[in-house]
């Protein structure tokens, strides 16, 4: 098959095709999820990147990943219901456990090496914003809005207009929760581990990168997939 993705193409829609491309995105800093309804070409130029080499990496995960990949079916091609389910099964369930999970070890690091590592302090203070906030989230998203967009699918729905406004409100707060990821991030200096890191220290960076693509991908599939169908 040819090479599918170029310059014009919309960022959104190539994590879409092959969702596996988003960990090329995530590692050039390059927003796939709120900020994913741009081509290529304009991402490259905001982020200061080399097309030709990101058309190249893209194109190693297309020739690796495009007869294999098993979860296309879901962002694309199901219904509202199904992709709901989805999300909450593997997003949501699976967001709150390691929110749970990786708390104390958050706490833990920045007691122990605050002083000497200050960055640690924000990270603290970050984190702790970011699942209040997203947990928060979760809950509007799974007791009020998922149910109205159950309606809005099957037209059952008594008020639209106050449904889409709730929608465009989530959106907002996933704007939020992205640049909460990106301080996160920046303060880390892209999760780069100190010379004296000791094994909670490297635990913590690591599970923060996975939490954020956790999130990423949990917000491309509403923002860039559920959403989309109801906002247009």
């Amino acid at each position: 098959m040819k090479f599918p993705i170029t310059a014009t193409s919309l960022v959104k829609d190539i994590v879409n095709q092959l969702p596996k491309t988003s960990d090329v995105f995530k590692r050039n800093r390059i927003d796939f999820c709120c900020g994913g309804n741009i081509p290529l070409s304009e991402a490259v130029e905001k982020n200061g990147l080399n097309m030709d080499s990101l058309l190249e990496e893209l194109n190693d995960v297309f020739e690796k990943y495009e007869h294999v990949e098993k979860d296309v079916a879901v962002w694309t091609d199901s219904d509202s219901n199904t992709i709901i389910d989805h999300i909450i099964t593997n997003y949501h369930r699976a967001s709150q456990e390691e929110l749970a999970l990786l708390s104390p070890y958050v706490t833990k690091v920045s007691k122990v090496h605050g002083d000497h590592h200050p960055e640690l302090l924000k990270v603290f203070e970050l984190f702790y914003e970011f699942k209040k906030e997203l947990m928060e989230h979760m809950e509007k998203e799974e007791q009020v809005v998922f149910p109205l967009i159950k309606k809005l699918a099957d037209g059952t729905v008594e008020n639209r207009e106050e449904a889409i406004n709730m929608i465009v409100e989530l959106e907002k707060e996933h704007d939020h929760a992205g640049e909460i990821l990106r301080q996160i991030r920046e303060v880390t200096s892209d999760y780069e581990l100190p010379i004296d890191a000791c094994g909670t220290y490297r635990l913590v960076y690591a599970r923060l990168e996975a939490l954020e693509g956790l999130t990423f991908m949990h917000v491309h599939l509403e923002n860039n997939i559920l959403f989309p169908r109801y906002l247009s």
